[in-house]
This record gives structure tokens, C-alpha cells and sequence, in this order.
């Protein structure tokens, strides 16, 4: 009979062992809901970014001043549709000065015994590539090879200009993972001094860097400062924003940053594919976002002569100045949010801690493990 009554006991060892799984597993598919949001998000990023790129009024010129070559550009555009933006220039001299300009993406040189293509693959490699599939043919059916000029070529660190589009994951991720630290590790330091710490991290991704662009990979030959302090407009403007961010969304910063900095990002900086190469969400992206204005700003810099440097300084400018905004917005909302500070009578030695604080360092418990999920998850992806 004793046997039977404490199998039936609500108290029983098997049911204090199953009634916390509930809250528990609760508790991880809640958390769950970031990654696989996360997957969505980059699937359709980045597939709808990179898996079918064409051409979409991608910008070349066709070189002569006779009507035959007026007739001939005209031909190409029409067999090519909306693919191409097809115009005329008078010379060679005048090409290479619109390629040198990034007004266009290739021009095409007629000549019955040697047709030339001129590109400049440092603007883009995958740009060049499908200039090169477009006149290829068309010198084939003059019957004669094509010879292909390239008048701006990177690097030989870095001979696919790839690198740059590298070099921005690299200070991306030094910059969004920081967002998770200094917005819940930090969350109880007063938000100037959070402001300085973010400066700091910002210097120092930057610093890296640099140190991945020059002397540790060479991906540029000179012009190494400026690559630096853009690499430090364009960090401080993500740690900004995150940090500010965070205030307000919490947990969540890490999905917002995610969606913000890697998945609408990476897919509209143009470092593999520009807008050309795009449909029209993601270049119309490019004409304003961050990632954007740090991968054609470094190309400027470094292989264009500056052309349109002003312009992709002042998109990263313009985001540090959001980030700032966002950040001094949080500041004056946790000063609302904080409670007037009272001071507590120190308890005695040797009485025993009452049932409030204990509920107190249980919260603090609470908090610090949700801060420590919240870092780990961040920095994990």
C-alpha cells in the first residue's frame, strides 16, 4: 500500500524531474527563432544577390565617329534589349578616359583584322567578364580573334579584386559582433562611456584592417591610410548604430545587425557583382548603402585616381551620423528609464541575507546569463 501511495504522490521524483522541461524547452525554441530567421533571411539575400546575375542596362560604348559606327552601336542595343546602355565615343583616347571615369564597363574597338575590347577589371572583374561575353561573339562573326585590353587591372595581391569585397566581411564581422558585447556586457556602464569604447573597438577594427590590406595580404599598393580611415568611419558607423540599437531592441539587436550589415550588405556592395550585374532592389541598395561606399571607395582611392571618392566618403560619413543620432537617442532614453537612486542601510554582519536581495541576485544571475546567450550567439554566427 506504501509502495502504491508514493507512486501517486503529485510530489513524486518523476514529476519534479519533468515539470521544468516545459519553461525549458520553451525557453530554447524562443531562441531558436533567431537562427532560422537568419537562414531565411540569408537564402534570400544572397540567392536572389548571386544565383542569376545578367546584365541590366550594363553601361559600354562602342568607338567611332562614322555613321557605320553609329549603326553598328545601334544593332548591338537592339539585339541586347534592356541588357545594354549602348553609346558612341569618337576614339580610343576617349574610351579609355569614360573607363578611367567608371562611366562605362567596356568599349568595343571595330576593326575588320583586329577588333579590340578595352575594359577595367579592377572596377570589376564579373563586369569585365560579361562585356567580354557580349563582343566576343560579334567579333567572331567578323571573322576575326578579339583582342582584350584591360587599362585598369588590380593588384597583382589581389589579380580578381576580390579582396576588397573580403577585406569588408572582415571589418563587418569585427564590427557587428562587437554591437552584442558592448550593448549587453555593457548595458550597465552610462552610454558615454559606451560611446568611447565604441570609437575604440571601431580604431582598432580598423587597424586590422589595414594591417589585412597592406602588409599582410598587399590586396592595395598604395593609398594604405586612406583605406584605413575609411575602414574606421565605415566600423564606427556599424558600432554606432548596433550599440544604439540595442537599447531598444535587445536580444534582437543581433538579427537587426545581421539583416542590416551581412545580408543587405554583402549582396549590395558590388564587390562581386555591381548593380549592372543586379536586379533593381539590390542596385538601387548600392547607391547608398555602407558596405557599398567602403568597397567603391577603396577602389577609387586606389585605382581610379580618387574619381567619385567625395561621394562613397560622404555615404560612410553619413552613416556614422546616423549611428551617433541612434546612440544619443538611446542615451536619453535609458536616463528617463533609470530609476532614482536610493541609498540602502547596510544590513547587519551577521544577519542573514534577506529574501529580497536574494531575489535580486537571483535577477542579476538571470540577466547576466541572458547577456552571456546573447554574446555567444552573436558572435557564434
Amino acid at each position: 500500500m506504501s509502495g502504491g501511495h508514493k507512486a501517486g504522490r503529485p510530489g513524486a521524483s518523476g514529476d519534479v524531474r519533468t515539470a521544468p522541461s516545459q519553461p525549458a524547452l520553451r525557453h530554447v525554441l524562443t531562441h531558436l527563432i533567431t537562427p532560422l530567421l537568419m537562414c531565411l533571411g540569408m537564402g534570400l539575400a544572397y540567392l536572389g544577390a548571386f544565383a542569376t546575375p545578367e546584365p541590366h542596362h550594363l553601361p559600354v560604348a562602342v568607338v567611332g565617329a562614322g555613321p557605320e559606327a553609329k549603326v553598328f552601336a545601334q544593332t548591338v542595343k537592339d539585339k541586347a534589349g534592356d541588357a545594354l546602355d549602348v553609346r558612341t565615343l569618337p576614339d580610343r583616347a576617349a574610351a579609355v578616359d569614360e573607363l578611367t571615369s567608371r562611366n562605362i564597363s567596356g568599349a568595343y574597338v571595330p576593326d575588320a583584322r583586329a577588333p579590340e575590347l578595352i575594359v577595367a577589371s579592377a572596377g570589376s572583374d564579373m563586369s569585365a567578364t560579361a562585356v567580354e561575353k557580349v563582343f566576343t561573339p560579334v567579333a567572331a562573326a567578323q571573322g576575326a580573334p578579339l583582342k582584350i585590353t584591360d587599362v585598369v587591372p588590380p593588384v597583382s595581391g589581389d589579380p580578381t579584386g576580390s579582396g576588397i569585397f573580403f577585406l569588408l566581411i572582415a571589418v563587418s564581422i569585427g564590427s557587428y559582433a562587437s554591437v552584442a558585447v558592448l550593448g549587453a556586457a555593457g548595458a550597465g556602464l552610462p552610454s558615454r562611456t559606451r560611446a568611447c569604447l565604441v570609437a575604440g573597438v571601431s580604431f582598432v577594427v580598423s587597424l586590422i584592417g589595414a594591417a589585412f590590406a597592406g602588409p599582410l595580404f598587399h590586396l592595395v599598393d598604395h593609398g594604405l591610410w586612406g583605406v584605413w580611415a575609411m575602414s574606421w568611419l565605415y566600423s564606427a558607423g556599424i558600432l554606432f548604430l548596433g550599440a544604439g540599437l540595442h537599447t531598444f531592441l535587445k536580444r534582437w539587436t543581433t538579427l537587426a545587425v545581421m539583416v542590416l550589415f551581412v545580408m543587405l550588405n554583402f549582396t549590395s556592395s558590388g564587390g562581386l557583382f555591381r548593380p549592372e550585374l543586379q536586379d533593381g532592389f539590390f542596385g538601387g541598395l548600392h547607391a547608398f548603402w555602407n558596405g557599398a561606399g567602403l568597397v567603391e571607395g577603396i577602389r577609387d582611392l586606389v585605382y581610379f585616381g580618387g574619381h567619385g571618392l567625395a561621394r562613397n566618403v560622404w555615404v560612410l560619413a553619413a552613416w556614422l551620423v546616423l549611428g551617433l543620432a541612434v546612440m544619443m537617442v538611446a542615451g536619453a532614453v535609458e536616463r528617463r528609464r533609470a530609476p532614482a537612486a536610493t541609498p540602502a542601510a547596510p544590513a547587519p554582519a551577521t544577519a542573514p541575507a534577506p529574501a529580497g536581495e536574494t531575489g535580486q541576485a537571483a535577477g542579476r544571475a538571470t540577466r547576466d546569463a541572458a547577456e552571456e546567450e546573447e554574446i555567444e550567439e552573436t558572435v557564434g554566427v
